[in-house]
């Protein structure tokens, strides 16, 4: 699906959608907690929830949709299951550790990119401990049963690896210990599923040594649903709106549902933008943006990687040269999003500098253009919001990949004075 978006204005109010971040992990406790219990999450899922449910489905869990949300029933071990992990790297790095612990035999299966992103870490990691795997790519195949004892992983590769040990290692025979070999990027990934174990009882203990984090992991486990739950709105996606008001020189969004007390790292971009020319106000949960000015400004990207296409799109309609930088990690995602950002810009009339590990970005006009998003949801979301700015339109290929994160994108877009329009409209 091909979306053409036209030069308009944004203005109005949209409630986030649930963070994916987090409803990945509480799915995955619920599924592997005594009692279940009820998410407040409602259809269409993105995909990447979509393909978390549909393996946890495998590994035996049950679900139930209403009109309020998802009821989970806990996992009833099965002896082999067939995981299709679609094209969510979350949902495969999170669910091989905990599928191995409540299951004796696995194929894996992805689709996109996936089969291409580094496992070695957390495969070289498992096959130490009890697990046998016949590839170390996808498809893959493991047997065996996932033991406690000590792990040593790197932390600047992916936190997901970490994170889906944290969620596995509570239901071994016994204790676990892990210590990272190198610092640990993206931690508020890791703090939020230590959060939610902590929310569903799990104990974990947290310490450093010698400047490197180490976990301490007490085996045999059982985690309880609680009986309060929430489920984050979605700072990363709620980014691109928050963006559009930024960039805007009148009008303002209004995005619900995002709070001050969450974990996810990518709230962030509330401080990036209001210390660099958005006025920002917040009450009770809701972000309200307008723009006073677009200044220059130089961001590491280690602890926030997911905003890097939505912040180059605004640099690129800014004033000066902004630099982007500790974002190399970019190059595994669902596209190598360095590269594939400064493709995006470039189609649109910008400019821009692609370095080993970041951008250089320099502020400007933006023309309008055709831009391939290269199966990569952010990049689709970055060029409808790019198009506010363009003076003609913007054609975005492949549009649909939006759907990995966020089905409703366009709809939310249109609702809010967005012009766009699909090849199957046209």
């Amino acid at each position: 699906m091909n979306a053409v978006c036209c030069p308009s204005q944004l203005d109005g109010t949209v409630q986030a959608i649930p963070s994916k971040s987090d409803v990945h992990r509480k799915l995955i406790c619920a599924a592997i907690s005594e009692n279940g219990g009820f998410l407040p999450i409602k259809e269409p899922y993105c995909d990447d929830i979509a393909a978390t449910v549909r393996c946890l489905s495998a590994l035996g869990a049950s679900f139930e949709q209403n009109a309020d949300g998802l009821f989970i029933r806990p996992i009833k071990r099965q002896p082999r299951a067939l995981l299709d992990c679609g094209e969510s790297g979350s949902t495969l790095r999170f669910l091989l550790p905990v599928a191995m612990c409540v299951c004796s035999s696995i194929h894996v299966t992805g689709a996109g990119r996936l089969p291409e992103r580094p496992i070695g870490t957390l495969t070289d990691a498992m096959s130490a401990h009890g697990v046998q795997f016949q590839q170390k790519s996808l498809p893959l195949d493991a047997t065996g049963n996932l033991t406690g004892g000590l792990y040593e992983i790197a932390g600047n590769i992916s936190s997901q690896f970490l994170s889906g040990l944290l969620m596995a290692l509570p239901m071994c025979d016994s204790d676990s210990e892990i210590r990272l070999t190198t610092p640990l990027q993206s931690a508020a990934y890791v703090d939020m599923t230590l959060d939610t174990l902590r929310q569903f009882g799990a104990e974990i203990t947290l310490y450093k040594e010698d400047g490197l984090l180490r976990y301490l992991i007490k085996g045999k486990q059982k985690l309880f649903f609680p009986d309060d739950i929430r489920v984050d709105g979605d700072w990363s996606n709620a980014a691109f709106w928050l963006t559009a008001g930024a960039i805007q020189p009148v009008g303002n969004v209004a995005v619900t549902g995002l709070y001050a007390d969450s974990i996810q790292g990518d709230k962030a971009i509330a401080d990036i933008l209001s210390q660099n020319g958005a006025r920002i106000t917040e009450s009770d949960g809701i972000r309200n943006v307008s723009c006073e000015t677009i200044n220059d400004f130089d961001v590491s990207m280690a602890e926030i990687p997911d905003l890097l296409p939505i912040l180059a799109v605004r640099a690129a309609v800014g004033n000066g040269v902004s630099h982007f930088t500790n974002a190399e990690r970019l190059r595994l995602k669902e596209s190598d999003r360095l590269t594939a950002t400064a493709e995006l810009l470039r189609a649109l009339g910008g400019k821009t500098d692609e370095l080993p590990d970041g951008l250089t970005v320099y502020g400007g006009q933006l023309r309008g253009g055709t831009v391939n998003a290269q199966n990569d949801h952010r990049l689709v979301m970055a060029a409808a919001i790019a198009a506010l700015r363009c003076s003609e339109p913007v054609t975005i290929l492949g549009a649909e990949a939006v759907n990995k994160s966020y089905p409703t994108f366009f709809e939310d877009y249109r609702a809010l004075g967005g012009r766009v329009t699909f090849s199957d409209e046209i």
